[in-house]
């Protein structure tokens, strides 16, 4: 493996899985999907007899749950699933050194349920719920796969390098592809005969007028659905490329001993490890990480949930209000990097995790379009930066004696999962219990706090210049 390090072709290889799967984490987690799934649950709740000015109340499994908050534990169900089933599979990785087969399984679970997202309307809502859960599993238990193979493809001194280049190949990937569905929302004319079949209807005098904004409101519905469609072939098509040329190390002994609980026992000794005063840094790091996950990953799955329910901005409106944040944080992934290499990864950490804890503060005041808007552009300079930042310093951390970097990469994931199992748990218990997400929003400020504790805790460190 070692001559592999750094080597250009292995990287791009490496960056261009955040290409394909990043397409996911804007267009379905957070641009398309949830404006569409607020609207497809809206209308079932108001056609089974709910308050028709809201909270919108979905009978799911004989409950009622606010519709936000069911698509806040959707999110939570599937963190929980991808912490139980992740460790067993980093295990088998380790052993067999095939963390390139877990990852195209992931990699096609998440796409084909990003397909099959397509039927999803009102009068399926678990088949929408089931698939939604199902992507979510595909794209959470892929990363920790591929976050793996860092440590394994370049030097310790490229890590924030090579790390920013893949967060931001996934910005410029996913802004595309988001760009084209846009237009097609948009614009549904361009791509199909919105007019051309009802207009003959209407001269016809078959339909009257409505009739034409009746047929540009089914074309905008389908290509929404198509925009679903184009996620999975997206991401699923260009992993080709990573799939291909990223090398893995090939298995030369047999592993004894049973690699189903392996990985429970790589994430105990990971545990017992960092227990140790010499790895004191690093245990306070996974803490601050933890608690700064809980609220920034729930603030991220239900950013465009809160423009559409607290403020009624239109869906397209939200889009490109989305669009914006990804084409600033390619700026801000690469700005942090930049300001990390001069004053150090923990200080920078520090700054951005204060400014997160002002952005829930802030949102909790908003009441307008140019106020979520100005806020939006905030939120895209640190998002890609805190991203980028905690997965490579983390790289650094991780002992330089271990070879099992997929442990310390799962124990990563387990953590930062479990992190987004609470945040949005708790934010969906307090938004079912107050029917309030503003409240819910605010609370999360109490994460980032806690997060930042630990972080500004982490001294004398030199790799980190902190």
């Amino acid at each position: 493996m070692s001559k592999q390090l750094n080597d250009p072709k292995v990287i791009r290889a490496w960056t261009m899985y955040d290409w394909a799967n990043s397409v996911f984490s804007l267009s379905i987690a957070t641009a398309i999907f949830p404006p569409y799934y607020e609207a497809i649950t809206k209308s079932a709740s108001i056609a089974s007899g709910n308050n028709i000015d809201g909270p919108y109340l979905i009978n799911f499994l004989g409950m009622k749950i606010v519709n936000t908050a069911l698509y806040s534990y959707s999110i939570s169900i599937a963190f929980i699933l991808i912490t139980l089933v992740s460790p067993i599979l980093s295990g088998i990785a380790d052993a067999r050194r095939n963390k390139k087969s877990f990852l195209k399984f992931f990699c096609y679970t998440g796409s084909v349920s990003c397909l099959m997202l397509y039927f999803f309307n009102a009068s399926n809502i678990y088949l929408g719920i089931l698939f939604f859960i199902l992507s979510l599993i595909g794209f959470g238990g892929s990363i920790v796969f591929y976050n793996a193979f860092l440590p394994e493809i370049v030097t310790e001194d490229q890590f924030d390098k090579v790390s920013a280049r893949g967060f931001s190949m996934g910005y410029i990937g996913s802004v595309i592809l988001l760009i084209v569905n846009l237009v097609s929302i948009m614009f549904p004319q361009l791509f199909f005969p919105v007019k051309s079949k009802a207009q003959e209807l209407v001269a016809a005098g078959i339909l009257d007028a409505a009739a034409l904004e009746q047929a540009k409101d089914y074309y905008v519905v389908l290509a929404t659905k198509l925009s679903f469609v184009s996620v999975g072939l997206w991401w699923a098509g260009f992993a080709q490329i990573t799939f291909k040329n990223l090398p893995e190390e090939k298995v030369t002994t047999k592993y004894e001993g049973n690699i189903f609980s392996k990985g429970f026992g790589e994430i105990k000794k990971v545990w017992n490890e960092i227990q140790g005063k010499e790895h004191g840094k690093i245990k306070r790091y996974l803490w601050g990480f933890f608690f700064t996950s809980m609220g920034l990953q729930t603030v991220m799955y239900v950013a465009s949930l809160f423009g559409s329910q607290e403020l009624h901005l239109p869906t397209q409106d939200l889009i490109i209000t989305i669009l914006i944040i990804q084409l600033i944080a390619i700026l801000g992934a690469w700005m942090f990097s930049r300001i990390s290499a001069k004053v150090g990864n923990i200080y920078t950490l520090i700054f951005m995790i204060l400014v997160w804890i002002g952005i829930c503060f802030v949102a909790y005041k908003i009441t307008t379009a140019i106020e979520f808007y100005s806020l939006g552009a905030l939120v895209g300079i640190v998002m890609g930066g805190i991203q980028s930042m905690f997965r490579s310093t983390y790289a650094k951390l991780i002992p330089e004696h271990t070879h099992d970097h997929a442990s310390y990469f799962s124990f990563y994931d387990v953590c930062e999962k479990l992190a987004i199992v609470i945040g949005t748990f708790s934010f969906g218990f307090l938004l079912n219990y107050t029917g309030n997400m503003r409240a819910s929003i605010l609370a999360l400020a109490a994460y980032f706090i806690i997060g930042l504790f630990f972080i500004a805790r982490i001294k004398n460190f030199k790799t980190l210049h902190a």
